[in-house]
């Protein structure tokens, strides 16, 4: 017993015998569709159109998660977290978003009002003593203070 395949037009329900699956290709994407002769027509003339478009056009790519560069990935306090600067901002009339980034400039003040909290840079002063480290970070810390503390206008 033989089997015969019908093919039809996927736009128009057309069955005649020029119906054919036509391979096409836009903007680097390949798309197949079964067409008869008067629609393939229409297609190629559609594509011809829209030709000049995509060459003037840009492709424009889904988002996706973002990455955190290397610069992000340094800690920005030592011993406190950010609902801790959050608070502290609050407290002092800083604004300050309930969610999402902090500013570095939030976190820089919060760093000189707790010299504490500034994060290890890796770097240790030349001949000198942790202790006198961090006795000058606290001096600098407290000039820092000193200069953020003036009210914003």
């Amino acid at each position: 017993m033989a089997t015969k395949v019908v093919m039809v037009d996927d736009i128009d329900g057309y069955d005649g015998e020029d119906v054919a699956k036509r391979d096409f290709e836009v903007a680097g994407a390949k798309f197949t569709i079964d067409l008869g002769d008067a629609n393939y027509k229409r297609l190629q003339e559609a594509l011809d159109m829209l030709a000049p478009f995509l060459e003037k056009a840009t492709v424009v790519k889904a988002a996706g998660r973002s990455r955190k560069s290397a610069a992000d990935t340094s800690p920005k306090l030592r011993g406190y977290t950010n609902t801790d600067v959050r608070e502290w901002a609050k407290e002092n009339g800083i604004e300050v978003s309930v969610r999402g980034k902090i500013s570095d400039e939030v976190y820089e003040q919060f760093i000189a009002a707790h010299p504490d909290a500034r994060p290890d840079d890796g770097k240790a002063a030349d001949g000198a003593s942790g202790d006198a480290k961090a006795d000058g970070q606290a001096d600098e810390a407290k000039t820092d203070a000193e200069q953020v503390a003036q009210p914003v206008g």
